[in-house]
């Protein structure tokens, strides 16, 4: 057994998982040590994989070379697209999963990389040192190693903490509390404490879990039932850009049920014994995923609430009730529970809880996610006061590249706010801080129409596939993709479609103009009745040019050439707007200089300039309290 690593990854949770794959993958001796190694990325919560910006970030995961993609594809019981009554810059694609072959699936993948290795067991303690082996006088230390509760000590030059909801976890069931990171799993203690003793600040969020039930005891008949997108197999959407990684979904839909005021009544008759509300519970929770408390407490002018049934496998009959967190006994929720006709007999199996756990205050990181205190020391997931599965394998996945590149001696990988939702949420984090779990939107893009989920592999895979994690087939196959996505384009910029009353006719059914002479194909498709479904059933040579695709990724890149005519114009004039700003990333600040003697900035500006320490003007804009006559000031002193 050896005892020194490259890299060694505390927590196999989402982000845990990602980092550590990610390490091996790129050349590193990685060890990933977990509680428990049967509950290696758990879905604590919702038995599902993306939504609404959420999706967008996996399949950026998968086309630097991450697996969340891959194993949501694999483990899917039902797919659907997210906004498609809207523009293309938000559909966000998602899928409910199998939670068991999810677990499974994601442990038969570390066990099959090379350079990594597992040890269940619990840390207690970071090895850390003082000095520093940075150049620029940021960090006071320098992590060399862990030690865990069994008595090992492992060593190495970075170490990634992907603790979850385990540090000083407390879950809350009513009145009674139990110490653990999630049900039946022991807290973490110790780390915190260490580190806030070495200076870093601490603070701490709440989050909650709805109740699990028998499907046994729901009344179908009562719900509305809700299927997910029909596509015949061909056609599969999926997450991952490599052809290949899906499976034929399942049959099982979720269901749509609602709360009424009996259940508001009895929720309400027991707010006292509700944690959130009789003063258990001081810390912040989730604003965009409240408990039913909160709920029926902030719009007590509603009725009801919608609640989602969702089933957690193909084969069992448990069933997660989306929309119904709760602190309060479990006595309160299952009377509360059976108002709800399709439920008056439901069964638990689990009741839900509050979870309370510390958080690290996410300005203390630089972008690369690796402390500005602790050389080697990087964070990733909910240790930074994020929410999600998604959110935490997105920071795992950069956590574990750039320990990696740090190990080689290489610069290391910060995405653009322009270049991909991870940079956006990576640089929201280190920038602004949070004051409550941050959770992605897409309304956070500022460039949301660069940033659509269907072209993640031509922002990112070349970048995946230079440091050394995408693979050639990846590699490859966004070549390839881009190469047919062009050749169609092409052609339907230089094809000429003649005018003729049969052509003519259909046009009018559809509800679009006639022509009254030859067009390119390029100006039909930009018409807003008009795309390339319709149009290769009107125009022979079109269906012929479709045709010469790839099968198995032939409406995957129909659909893409399509985004890129209709929208080119806006994509286009964003893509200017984003070049105008990335300019100011390029404007570096020294590290000499000394925010607090510059008496021509606002107070404010020296104070949170001095705190955050930004390396460009890009990075200064966005702190808050920094206005643009500070940036006015800062490009004029150094000559800009």
């Amino acid at each position: 057994m050896r005892f020194e690593y490259d890299v060694i990854v505390i927590g196999a949770g989402h982000a845990g998982c990602e980092a550590a794959v990610a390490s091996a993958r790129m050349g590193m001796s990685t060890l990933l040590i977990t509680k428990d190694m049967n509950r290696i990325a758990q879905m604590s919560c919702n038995p599902a994989i993306g939504g609404i910006a959420k999706g967008q970030i996996v399949r950026e995961i998968d086309a630097l070379g991450g697996m969340t993609g891959i194993i949501a594809d694999r483990t899917a019981i039902q797919f659907r697209m997210l906004n498609r009554s809207k523009g293309p810059a938000v559909w966000s694609p998602r899928v409910q999963s199998d939670r068991t072959r999810f677990i499974d699936e994601w442990r038969r993948t570390l066990d099959s990389v090379d350079n990594l290795f597992i040890f269940q067991d619990t840390v207690s303690e970071l090895s850390i040192e003082e000095g520093s082996d940075r150049n620029d006088g940021d960090a006071e230390y320098r992590v060399t190693g862990v030690k865990t509760a069994l008595g090992f000590s492992f060593k190495a030059k970075n170490v990634i903490l992907t603790a979850g909801t385990f540090l000083n976890g407390l879950m809350h069931f009513g009145p009674t509390k139990i110490s653990g990171g999630r049900i039946s799993e022991d807290a973490s203690l110790g780390i915190t404490e260490q580190l806030q003793n070495l200076g870093m600040t601490v603070g701490r969020m709440k989050t909650g879990t709805p109740a699990r039930i028998d499907g046994r005891t729901i009344d179908f008949s009562l719900a509305e039932e809700q299927r997910g997108d029909d596509f015949p197999e061909k056609d599969f959407h999926k997450f991952s850009f490599l052809p290949g990684e899906g499976r034929v979904l399942g049959s099982r839909s979720c269901w749509i049920v609602h709360t009424n005021p009996e259940c508001h009544r009895i929720l309400n008759d027991n707010l006292a014994d509700s944690p959130l509300y009789n003063g258990d519970i001081q810390s912040i929770g989730p604003r965009y995923c409240p408990s039913i408390e909160t709920k029926i407490v902030t719009f007590s002018d509603k009725e009801s609430h919608q609640l989602f049934l969702e089933p957690e496998g193909e084969t069992t009959e448990e069933y997660y009730i989306n929309g119904f967190s709760s602190s309060l006994p479990w006595k309160v929720q299952v009377e509360a529970l059976q108002k709800v006709p399709a439920l008056r007999d439901v069964h638990f199996y689990r009741p839900g809880y509050a979870i309370e756990y510390d958080f690290f205050d996410p300005r203390q990181l630089r972008h690369d996610l690796q402390t500005r205190l602790v050389d080697g020391l990087y964070f990733a997931g909910q240790v930074n006061g994020t929410t999600g599965y998604e959110e935490a394998a997105a920071q795992g996945l950069m956590a574990g590249i750039n320990a990696a590149l740090r190990t080689k001696g290489e610069p290391e990988l910060v995405l653009r706010r322009d270049q991909a939702y991870i940079g956006v949420l990576i640089d929201d984090l280190i920038t602004k801080g949070v004051d409550e779990p941050y959770r992605m939107f897409t309304s956070r893009a500022e460039y949301r129409i660069l940033l659509r989920q269907d072209d993640a592999d031509m922002r990112l895979t070349e970048t995946g596939y230079r440091i050394g994690l995408a693979s050639q087939d990846r590699y490859d196959a966004m070549v390839s993709k881009r190469k047919q996505r062009d050749r169609l384009i092409a052609f339907c910029e230089r094809k000429l479609v003649k005018a003729s009353p049969e052509l003519n006719g259909r046009l009018e059914k559809i509800g679009t103009t006639p022509l009254t002479a030859s067009v390119r194909i390029i100006d039909l498709l930009k018409r807003p009745h008009l795309d390339f479904k319709i149009l290769r059933d009107l125009i022979p040579a079109l269906a012929a040019e479709i045709n010469t695709i790839e099968e198995a990724r032939r409406e995957e890149i129909v659909e893409a050439a399509e985004i890129l005519v209709k929208y080119g114009g806006y994509i286009a004039r964003e893509r200017e707007l984003a070049d105008k700003q990335t300019r100011l990333e390029y404007v570096l600040i020294p590290e000499s200089m000394n925010f607090s003697e510059l008496n021509a900035l606002s107070t404010e500006a020296r104070q949170k300039l001095s705190k955050h320490k930004p390396r460009n003007i890009g990075e200064a804009s966005r702190i808050p309290g920094v206005s643009p006559s500070d940036i006015n000031v800062l490009l004029l002193l150094l000559h800009r």
